[in-house]
């Protein structure tokens, strides 16, 4: 019953995915200082990367767009995306 101090933890968002389903190409809107590097791993429902990139960003809002996607099999997926110490996963489906 005493005075407990509790501290809330924040999810930064520095990147928008403007949909969660794809066919062949991931498009994003970054909201991320320029200078930073964008880290990003695709995988697969078994936990399997599938594709990786690296951007570094240019301008402090920008769009990106990461295709050739087109050849992963339909299915679910899990995108994580760094920038720093900065963290995000989002699910997503690759459709016909």
């Amino acid at each position: 019953m005493g005075n407990e101090l509790r501290t809330k933890t924040f999810a930064v968002m520095f990147a928008k995915v403007k949909s969660s389903v794809f066919i062949d190409v991931l498009q994003f809107q970054l909201n991320t200082p320029k200078g930073n590097c964008l880290r990003g791993v695709l995988k697969d429902d078994t936990g399997s990367i599938c594709r990786t990139m690296e951007k570094n960003i240019a301008k402090d809002r920008e769009e990106l767009i990461w295709g050739g996607l087109n050849d992963l099999p339909y299915g679910r997926y899990t995108l994580e995306l760094s920038q720093g110490e900065n963290e995000m996963k989002m699910n997503l489906v690759k459709r016909v």
